[in-house]
């Protein structure tokens, strides 16, 4: 279903590097941890020199199901949509997992699931002028409504077990905090009371 697999590993004292090069992929390695959003500018301004036409992000706390990502082949220019993000919250199942109740409400407002971008998207965005840290998301998706690309989004299965990469509660605090930090940039540069550069497009 693709063409190519970039990983990019942030100094983890693990088998991150050794594995995905014994698969022959291609593998961005870091001197420093440049984070969730840090990450993702780096995979996007290598498939976009190597030529993709749409890039996948693949989270890696194991919480998605990678054979839910073939729906996301329509973020292309001629499809039915430039970006495709995936929600835990529209199915049925949207509770099963989170355990915690904190957790199900954090999802509603702040999780965004696995996307998937066409290249005409992601020229049209400032994606490089957005955070290193988990808002990364949530910026992306401002800058493409007002950017007029299509988006849609689409229900995924979400997991949360014991095995998956978690984070706190003050984690989750600081990202719904940068959120409403967003909103107020966003509402402010949509009213025209403060212009915000990032959001501008291309």
């Amino acid at each position: 279903m693709v063409d190519e697999i970039i990983l990019v590993d942030d100094t983890k004292q693990n088998d991150t590097v050794a594995i995905p090069h014994e698969l022959g992929l291609e593998v961005i390695r870091r001197p420093f941890n440049r984070d969730y959003g840090g990450n993702q500018k780096a995979c996007y301004r290598r498939a976009l020199s190597r030529g993709a036409d749409i890039v996948v992000v693949v989270h890696p706390d194991h919480r998605h199901d990678p054979p839910m990502y073939p729906p996301a082949g329509g973020a292309h220019p001629d499809g039915c949509a430039d970006a495709v993000f995936g929600s835990g919250m529209l199915g049925a199942r949207a509770r099963e997992g989170a355990s915690l109740l904190w957790k199900y409400l954090a999802r509603i407002a702040l999780h965004s699931g696995f996307h998937a971008c066409s290249r005409h998207f992601l020229q049209r965005v400032r994606f490089e002028a957005n955070s290193d840290a988990f808002v990364f998301d949530s910026e992306i998706i401002a800058q493409g409504v007002l950017a007029g690309p299509r988006m849609a989004k689409i229900p995924i299965a979400t997991g949360y077990f014991r095995k998956a990469w978690q984070i706190g509660v003050l984690v989750w605090l600081r990202y719904g905090l940068a959120i409403l930090g967003l909103l107020v940039r966003y509402l402010a540069h949509g009213g025209r009371l403060r212009r915000c550069p990032a959001l501008l497009p291309r």
